[in-house]
């Protein structure tokens, strides 16, 4: 675990549909990393597609807060618990995202690109019949249709989230191959005050790279990026704070001095 990273804000526990682990043991194995705080950012993706392991991405909300409210309390003097969340956007859902948001005080929110058009790049049938390229640039277009319609989330989780699950992963894929619509995924953001996240699963899906990879990261900050959040999407005690010590290193070397956590809606910044 990275002296400079202590703080791991994308994480998962058995509310999300993904993820079979109780949240106390996420909490107790962060405080044995030497972590100073966390976030819990718990899966919620309405209307998603029928799915062959038949996943369903309804999240309790009452029953996750009031779980995590009572952890955050018996840990208190051991590790510093917020309340976040990732949805799952599509673009008929920003009216439902719009009023959640302003009826729970989530300290954080992420919202990420899971569903396209109807199906998950997760599953191999999003790839069927076309070229890996096509694909990756659907999903790429559909993160502007989102932002279309829907801009309240802190940080954009995730941004080439669909190279992790392509035939060919990141072989033939960079930030140059599809600089143009990047380029204006990373201003859309910035213009809307939302910002990125350096999240480290790349690194446990053997991409050797972040998602988003180096050189998005590098890019969002030539353009004015300030807003970054570091998680390592853990869905399971081995993987919180993964290759954090690679995540201080990237951010130093695509011009940050600190990166982003989040109170309250609110960003704070710190040191690297």
């Amino acid at each position: 675990m990275s002296d400079q990273i202590r703080w791991d804000c994308h994480m998962h526990s058995s509310f999300s549909a993904d993820s079979d682990t109780p949240m106390e043991e996420m909490i107790r194995k962060a405080i044995d990393c030497g972590l100073e705080g966390i976030c819990f950012t718990e899966h919620l993706d309405p209307d998603y597609p029928e799915a062959p392991d038949h996943l369903d991405f309804f999240l309790d909300i009452p029953a996750y807060q009031t779980k995590l409210y009572a952890l955050k309390k018996k840990y208190q003097d051991k590790l510093d618990i917020r309340f976040g969340i990732e949805l799952g956007l599509q673009m008929h859902l920003g009216p439902d995202f719009h009023r959640l948001l302003q009826e729970v005080p989530f300290d954080f929110v992420i919202g990420s690109s899971h569903v396209v058009h109807g199906y998950d790049p997760y599953y191999p049938e999003f790839f069927q019949g076309r070229k890996e390229s096509a694909a990756y640039m659907e999903y790429f277009e559909s993160i502007l249709e989102n932002l279309s319609c829907f801009s309240e989330m802190d940080v954009y989780g995730h941004i080439d989230y669909v190279v992790r699950y392509g035939p060919g992963k990141n072989s033939e894929y960079s930030y140059g191959r599809y600089q143009d619509i990047l380029d204006e995924i990373l201003r859309t953001l910035i213009s809307k005050g939302v910002g990125i996240e350096l999240n480290t699963g790349g690194y446990h899906y053997g991409l050797g790279e972040p998602n988003p990879c180096t050189a998005i990261i590098r890019r969002y900050r030539q353009l004015g990026g300030e807003i970054i959040t570091i998680g390592a999407d853990a869905h399971t005690p081995d993987k919180i704070a993964f290759s954090f010590d690679k995540a201080a290193e990237v951010l130093r070397q695509c011009g940050f001095s600190y990166y982003t956590v989040f109170h309250n809606r609110k960003p704070e910044f710190l040191r690297l």
